[in-house]
């Protein structure tokens, strides 16, 4: 991911420019939120922000403080939307191959609406 150029092409580009539907919960001037299609818990919803980077280290290294920060605010005002803000979930964000991002633009996942158990399996050994 370090260096990795944006594909345009990409999955959620797609949906950006509504070449490909999705099942919105929440937009804003910086993000986009909706229901992922392959759904890990009760409630399992991304949120990308409109503009273009590859990964957080992307995001953070090159969009505005006001563009972080809406986009974090729009994280939250879905998770207050999903109705799982009492009760408690989950962000993640994953970067690069061993963490199993397999769409090369900047997203976090809120996933919540259900006991989540521990955050990561054992390692083999």
């Amino acid at each position: 991911m370090m260096g990795q150029a944006y594909d345009p092409s990409n999955v959620f580009a797609r949906i950006l420019r509504g070449e490909i539907p999705a099942q919105k919960v929440y937009e804003s001037a910086y993000a986009l939120a909706f229901h992922d299609i392959t759904p890990a818990a009760a409630t399992h919803v991304l949120v990308i922000p409109k503009e273009a980077h590859v990964s957080l280290v992307d995001f953070v290294a090159n969009a505005s403080p006001a563009t972080i920060q809406g986009f974090f605010q729009a994280v939250t005002e879905t998770a207050r939307l999903m109705g799982v803000e009492e009760s408690g979930y989950r962000i993640l964000a994953n970067h690069g191959p061993n963490s199993g991002q397999e769409v090369p633009h900047f997203h976090v996942h809120i996933v919540g609406g259900q006991p989540l158990g521990p955050l990561l399996a054992p390692a083999s050994a």
